[in-house]
């Protein structure tokens, strides 16, 4: 009987050593053959088959083994720097594990070896390796820093904005004014003094998420600032006065939001203000502070007290439901503030997604601002009707929806809805002609008559959830013979468009491609897509080499993903036998953050996701068998990211999304960092002034354990930027739990502080007393897997 000390004598760490390659080996020469076989690199395979060998020979006390290794090493940088170059992150799950395993080589050589010195070589040896990685890696750092590619421009334009109530002392609307720019011309914080920011106040609002409502809890709240006020809404709808230069409360109301009315994410991102111009100084509700809930009410409250208008529809409430027919709780929700132009409140509101083909109706409304009263309704399968459904009819059912939030132009009388897609984003068989014409579309809407003056549509039966998610900014752009009233709409797609606002026409160059076929619908799919050619966020197709991990064995699983899946580049549509690759995935590009635009030097700023999604189509019968159901339905909660398991009901196929591409086990993204980040954008050219990755290491990290390092890897991000006239541009939306203050002539980072909670949510900006302040809303996000909280944090100079 042959022993196990016979057939591999040698030392126990020699021992150890080799059995670890072994393994590895045996891992990556299975991988490697699976992924050769699909037509991938033989790196895997070839090293897997070294290793092997190398593992062995250690294992028999053979010092063979360990040069074979070193040779394995060297192939390895070799191949690493000949597939990626100089590319710091592409290189880590290419060199730095291999180079760990190195160290523990040399000591299992000096194990093996009988000269005196042998454990001081091995030391040294392995201070060399892990020096030449700490030095590689800040070479490496300091060549892929961005740096700015041109200068910021000057202070050259003179943009008029067209809203009511400016920004400067106040804040008097979700994006700064109803023209969205998210712009404050005041400067006593300035690049010069803003490392000496602190903590102003804070405040705990109350509302964290029950047990029956945790895992959806979602702030995204940006507040308003209006006179002696701060106006602040909760998750659950909780709206409360401030005083802005302390915290104080003023007055709080609970609209009693049930938590069976949360949809995906309970969340409110603003509410709406509007001053009565026919009311007398102190009259009640001459101020009104409106906003729509959860469970689809529209509320009016006295700005001064909180307490409910009641010349607003019963009691102050109304509820938007009512023409809908069935609406089960939780699919119905306004989540946005509402739009008020020329008196009309204007709102859509976020229908669940995925649940079924003939979910309740995406109707737009115009609601009179005192009164309450519909004054007009834009159903687009009925756009005859101006008022409610006749008696016994309803709005039609799973029509596209405007969930995010509208930006308007007084003057003209038009409000500009971003709209999203008809229920079930990822089938389109079953859509009808009007659907297929608003869907992904913006759409000016003429605001006294409830009825189109023009749309705008960026993508043609869309089955990629490419909904507009941002709100649109209304800037003056140069042209040839003078500035154009013009609209710049930024999509989840990464492209960005500058449209005439007085006719949707595009002031900027648009280009078609040649999209992809095939899919389960290859009938049904558009031939050809959009494209902008004046600027887009959107990086290049992906390739093999793009995939990542934070080891070789990791990339191996995500290239044979890679190459199992369906991806023939943008816009390749979803199928059922096997996964389909959607980049950019439905995050974005540019989501509900928006982009931030400084009018007078004429800079954009727009921060972005850059990740993939896994995406498969289940046929019904198989999602049937798995218990995927409408939410309304028995085992219909299946939990998960948006789009992981969404019966998509009345349809041949369930849609499964795995949103961002995760590995299995560790949980890290398939596609290397970056996975967002932040750029400046000169309106006149197009052309980006600098751009950078935006979020740190400190929070992610294998397993969701957090790494705490402060490496600028870019992380997935949620929540927009403000950008103030001396060149600041303050931002949170990352992972890291941080808020910033970026340069907005270079993007370096000048001050930062640790946030209570996440900070998926869009900071503002005001004055006080004559203090400038800084608030952003930390309350974290569940999709974001960032910590919830419940505080408000207001920051000024000390």
């Amino acid at each position: 009987m042959i022993r196990f000390r016979t057939l591999f004598p040698a030392p126990l760490i020699a021992l150890f050593v080799g059995a670890l390659l072994t393994l590895i080996a045996l891992v990556l020469v299975t991988g490697g053959l699976w992924l050769a076989l699909l037509g991938g690199s033989l790196y895997y395979l070839a090293t897997g088959a070294t290793m092997l060998a190398a593992g062995l020979l250690l294992m028999r006390g053979r010092m063979l083994g360990g040069w074979l290794y070193g040779a394995v090493m060297l192939f390895t940088l070799l191949w690493a720097f000949w597939e990626v170059g100089g590319n710091g992150w592409a290189l880590v799950p290419r060199v730095v594990a291999p180079a760990v395993l190195l160290v523990a080589v040399l000591f299992a050589m000096a194990a093996l070896s009988a000269r005196p010195r042998r454990w001081r070589f091995a030391l040294a040896g392995s201070g060399l390796v892990l020096l030449l990685l700490a030095t590689g890696g800040a070479t490496l750092g300091w060549l892929n820093a961005s740096r700015p590619l041109g200068p910021l421009p000057a202070s050259r334009m003179a943009m008029t904005d067209p809203a009511l109530m400016q920004t400067g002392v106040d804040w008097p609307a979700y994006g700064g004014t109803e023209s969205a720019r998210r712009y404050s011309p005041l400067a006593q914080i300035t690049p010069a003094n803003v490392g000496t920011l602190k903590r102003a106040w804070t405040i705990h609002s109350g509302d964290l998420p029950s047990s029956a409502a945790k895992g959806t809890y979602g702030a995204e709240n940006t507040p308003l600032k209006i006179g002696d006020s701060l106006y602040i809404c909760t998750p659950k709808n909780i709206v409360m006065a401030l005083d802005p230069a302390t915290g104080k409360q003023r007055w709080r109301f609970d609209p009693k939001v049930p938590d069976d009315a949360i949809p995906y994410t309970a969340a409110c991102r603003g509410v709406s203000y509007y001053a009565v111009p026919t009311a007398a100084a102190g009259q009640p509700c001459a101020r009104r502070i409106i906003f729509g809930t959860l469970d689809a009410r529209l509320f009016a409250l006295d700005a001064a007290t909180g307490r409910p208008c009641q010349d607003f529809g019963a009691n102050g409430q109304l509820d938007t439901k009512i023409g809908m027919g069935n609406t089960p709780p939780g699919y119905v929700s306004i989540n946005s503030p509402p739009t008020i132009v020329r008196g009309v409140v204007v709102t859509g509101h976020q229908v669940l997604d995925g649940q079924d083909r003939w979910a309740p109706s995406g109707v737009i409304r115009g609601f009179d601002a005192v009164t309450g009263k519909l004054k007009w309704a834009w159903d687009m399968m009925h756009p005859d009707w101006d008022g409610y459904p006749p008696a016994g009819q309803t709005w039609a059912r799973g029509t596209p929806n405007m969930w995010t939030i509208a930006s308007a132009d007084e003057a003209l009388g038009l409000v500009y809805l971003p709209m999203g897609n008809a229920a079930a984003d990822y089938y389109s068989s079953l859509r009808r002609p009007a659907e297929n014409e608003f869907a992904t579309s913006l759409v000016a809407l003429d605001v006294t008559t409830g009825k189109p003056r023009w749309h705008f549509q960026a993508v043609k039966k869309d089955v990629w959830d490419y909904d507009f998610g941002a709100q649109a900014t209304l800037i003056d752009y140069p042209g040839a013979t003078g500035t154009v009233p013009a609209i710049v709409l930024p999509s989840k797609q990464g492209d960005i468009y500058v449209l005439d606002r007085r006719t949707g026409k595009p002031l900027t160059p648009i280009g078609t491609i040649r999209a992809p076929g095939g899919g389960v619908e290859p009938k049904d799919r558009a031939p050809t897509q959009i494209v902008s050619l004046w600027h887009t966020l959107r990086k290049p197709d992906l390739t093999e080499k793009d995939m990542w991990g934070m080891s070789p064995i990791d990339q191996m699983i995500c290239r044979i993903q890679f190459r199992q899946a369906s991806y023939k580049g943008f816009y390749t549509p979803p199928e059922s036998m096997r996964r389909s690759i959607e980049y950019p995935g439905y995050n974005g590009g540019t989501d509900w953050g928006g982009v931030a635009v400084d009018p007078a030097r004429g800079v954009i700023v727009a921060n972005y996701n850059d990740m993939p999604n896994y995406v498969r189509l289940v046929p019904r019968r198989k999602a049937n068998e798995m218990g995927w159901a409408p939410r309304d339905q028995a085992r219909g909660n299946i939990g998960g990211a948006e789009g992981a398991g969404d019966p998509q009901a009345h349809t041949p196929y369930a849609i499964d999304v795995n949103a961002g591409w995760r590995l299995p086990f560790t949980g890290l993204l398939c596609k290397q960092p970056p996975y967002g980040g932040i750029r400046a954008i000169d309106i006149a050219t197009g052309k980006t002034i600098w751009d950078r990755p935006l979020g740190t290491a400190r929070t992610n990290g294998p397993f969701g354990i957090p790494s705490m390092l402060p490496v600028t890897i870019g992380t997935p991000n949620n929540g927009g930027a403000v950008v103030t006239a001396s060149g600041l541009i303050f931002v949170a939306a990352a992972t890291d739990n941080l808020i910033r203050a970026i340069d907005l002539a270079t993007g370096k980072t000048l001050w930062s502080d640790v946030l209570p909670a996440g900070g998926q949510a869009t900071p503002m900006t005001y004055e006080a007393n004559g203090k400038q302040y800084l608030v952003i809303y930390a309350g974290g996000h569940h999709f974001m897997e960032t910590p919830v909280g419940d505080e408000v944090v207001a920051y000024a100079l000390p």
